[in-house]
């Protein structure tokens, strides 16, 4: 089912913190991917956010939550928007919109399960619906390659890797790729939820 079909469309909005350009083309890449399925998509910059912004994201149907990975977690951009949510949280706003996460740091690893672990959490406190990646790992054999999609083998969310010199628009392909993928299933798996509880009606 391409969620065009379904009476409106699924309104998707990223909210990312990018400290250097990197996790602003993953968040691009993100919309990419959902308009892709049909959704109509909005980016929220949380370090710049603003009250039509807020608002966007209070009327979504799925928020993607993007950050650098600095130090082990999530930025310090990313947490100063969480924590300006706590209104929003204890009195459900975002309860039941659909969540996903998506990370980027400059080490292979970097910590970056713990920076999806931090968004994952935060999404629970707001009682939202994680969507995980949904891929398998890609580069983990002989014959495969860094240029297959989710090739850091992430499953919770969308990890990248980013040498720490290198411009925004050098990032990995495979990286932009497998975050447009990420959008795609979190619009199609808030389709299928707005299906399911419009039979329910």
């Amino acid at each position: 089912m391409n969620i065009s079909e379904i009476n409106s469309p699924v309104h998707l909005v990223v909210a990312y913190h990018s400290g250097w350009g990197h996790t602003e083309v993953l968040a691009e890449a993100v919309t990419d991917g959902a308009r892709t399925a049909g959704a109509a998509t909005g980016l929220v910059p949380v370090d710049r956010i603003t009250d039509p912004d807020w608002s966007a994201l209070d009327e979504a149907d799925a928020i993607v939550f993007g950050s650098p990975t600095y130090l082990g977690d999530v930025s310090a951009g990313f947490k100063t928007f969480a924590e300006a949510t706590s209104r929003r949280c204890s009195e459900g706003r975002w309860r039941d919109k659909v969540a996903a996460g998506f990370t980027n740091s400059g080490a292979m690893s970097g910590d970056k399960l713990h920076a999806l672990v931090s968004l994952s959490i935060f999404a629970a406190q707001h009682h939202m619906h994680w969507v995980n990646l949904g891929m398998t790992a890609g580069w983990n054999s002989t014959v495969a390659s860094p240029e297959d999609s989710n090739r850091l083998g992430f499953w919770l969310g969308a990890g990248a890797q980013t040498n720490v010199d290198l411009p925004p628009n050098a990032m990995s392909e495979s990286d932009i790729r497998t975050c447009a993928q990420l959008g795609e299933r979190v619009a199609r798996v808030t389709a299928q939820l707005r299906v399911g509880q419009a039979a329910l009606l």
